[in-house]
């Protein structure tokens, strides 16, 4: 069930691997593999083409070559919870770029910036002048 907003992701798509968390944490952590790593391979995904696209442009260190989405999540000691945390960043990140960004319309500046823009120059060339050793 997706919410109002959010695309949906088909668990079947998403892998997770259960493994030992990094850090602190004595026994526990030595022993039991409560980290997750959740991998999602955005090509071969069922979402919408223009999703993908946003996706794969984002500059996110987690995305690797293959465009598949690496989420490591270790920061609760319950595997269910770590599972939780990394499939909400996962859905997340979708939903981020669900909407297209709105195109940007190129706009002039007005006369007032303009005239200001060359006021400014104006005085730092002044400035400049005032700076340089006397002419004979």
């Amino acid at each position: 069930m997706a919410a109002a907003g959010r695309t949906p992701i088909p668990p079947h798509e998403v892998e997770t691997t259960a493994m030992r968390a990094q850090g602190a944490g004595g026994q526990n952590v030595n022993k039991v593999s409560s980290a997750i790593h959740l991998r999602f391979d955005i090509p071969r995904s069922s979402l919408p083409e223009d999703h993908k696209a946003r996706l794969l442009a984002l500059r996110d260190g987690r995305i690797n070559r293959d465009g598949v989405l690496v989420i490591k999540a270790q920061q609760h000691r319950s595997q269910d919870m770590n599972r939780a945390e990394a499939f909400g960043r996962l859905q997340e990140l979708v939903d981020s770029v669900a909407q297209a960004p709105q195109a940007r319309r190129a706009t002039r500046p007005t006369a007032a910036s303009r005239q200001r823009r060359l006021e400014a120059k104006k005085l730092r060339s002044q400035v400049k002048l005032m700076r340089s050793p006397p002419q004979d």
